[in-house]
């Protein structure tokens, strides 16, 4: 039975930051295991269609911390303007990199292209084993815990980390309880081309049916991600591309321009999935399988990534056990605070900005108006977006 200090069920981009986090922090080298059933894709640059995500301006603090950021960079796309608006309405406000004097506000990058780079990283580490296989069973004991994986091989680590997304296999095994609360929204994302050049602006646009929002990527293109009822959503995934794009006109408005272009079109329906207790014996939890917000504001995979970081920092400092019992209570405890004020208020914003009732309309424009107008109100909200977060 192979013997690691650590085990990571998951090696998506949580996982793996974990994985080459721990290391680069620790006085002395940990094993580290990283149990991923999906191979990461070797072939040509995915092109239109790839999946990306946005990283806070903290999130990118950390991982230069950890020496991640340099590789990343050179496939990053830079956010320098983000425009807030209300559909129909006058409030709106701009958050630039000017006025922060920052060299950007975050940054996209494409899934593909960060997990080609991190694989390559973890081929290159004499200490990390990646086993393509899935958690099959999972059984602790006082000072380990052992796993059966899908390939029939079994494994046992000191610590077991769930990084395996929202519905987490491993914290199903632990008996850890999921709680969820459906937004009843559907979000649909696609990649688009736009007729003005985006140079570097983000938008989110509040509609009465959720947020629309449209992310600068590389080559020109944006990537989208559009909230609305499920009703609505089924009949948008079923439209033509010329229809798609006329209906996401309506909604967007012609801020860059005509919509030209539309990649493949997917969904998927919009939860709060959260456990609140993110550690137990010898386990822990990181990333989705913690939580899973929705998309508004961009604070679900940032979050994550300061779990990642907390973590990381409480095995570094107790590398001769990162299973125990003080190293799992720290991490607890400093995650406590973020964790629910980033789910409060991600909740808090879809409530506000996902209707269209009088009084909450006339609330949310008088609110993005003062937040235009006067700075102080705006900081909380900065302090948010950049992901400027106490750990």
């Amino acid at each position: 039975m192979k013997q690691f200090d650590v085990v990571i069920a998951g090696g998506a981009m949580a996982g793996m930051t974990l994985a080459l986090a721990i290391n680069k922090l620790s006085s002395q080298p940990l094993s580290i295991a990283v149990i991923e059933p999906f191979p990461v894709d070797h072939q040509a640059h995915p092109g239109f269609d790839s999946r990306s995500i946005a990283l806070s301006y903290g999130t990118v603090n950390i991982l230069k911390q950890f020496g991640l950021w340099q590789q990343i960079e050179s496939v990053a796309t830079p956010i320098t303007h983000i425009h807030v608006s209300d559909l129909t309405h006058a409030g709106m406000t701009d958050i630039t990199c000017e006025e922060l004097a920052v060299d950007a506000l975050g940054y996209v990058v494409e899934l593909a292209d960060v997990g080609r780079i991190y694989h390559h990283q973890i081929e290159q580490d004499e200490h990390i084993e990646l086993i393509h296989a899935s958690v099959e069973q999972v059984v602790r004991q006082q000072e380990k815990v052992e796993l059966t994986l899908s390939d029939n091989q079994k494994i046992e680590g000191k610590l077991l980390v769930a990084a395996d997304g929202a519905i987490s296999t491993c914290c199903q095994q632990v008996g850890l309880t999921l709680s969820e609360h459906d937004f009843d929204q559907v979000a649909v994302i696609a990649n688009i081309t736009t007729q003005q050049e985006h140079h570097g602006r983000a938008f989110e646009r509040f509609t009465e049916s959720g947020p629309v929002a449209l992310l600068p990527m590389s080559e020109g293109r944006m990537s989208l991600v559009w909230c609305l009822r499920p009703d609505e959503a089924a009949k948008v995934m079923n439209y033509s591309d010329e229809a798609f794009l006329a209906k996401l006109q309506e909604s967007f408005g012609w801020r860059l321009g005509r919509l030209d272009k539309t990649g493949q079109r997917a969904s998927y329906p919009l939860l709060l999935r959260y456990r609140e207790q993110n550690v137990s014996h010898r386990f822990a939890i990181v990333g989705n399988a913690a939580q899973t917000l929705h998309p508004i504001a961009g604070q679900g995979f940032n979050l994550g990534i300061r779990d990642v970081a907390t973590l990381a920092e409480s095995i570094a400092q107790q590398p001769q056990d990162p299973g125990e019992y003080n190293v799992l209570k720290q991490f607890k405890q400093a995650r406590a605070q973020d964790r629910n004020a980033t789910i409060s208020l991600t909740s808090s914003l879809v409530h506000i900005f996902s209707n269209d009732y009088f009084t909450m309309r006339v609330g949310r424009n008088l609110g993005l108006f003062a937040m235009d107008n006067f700075a102080p109100l705006k900081a909380p909200l900065l302090k948010r977006t950049l992901g400027l977060v106490a750990r």
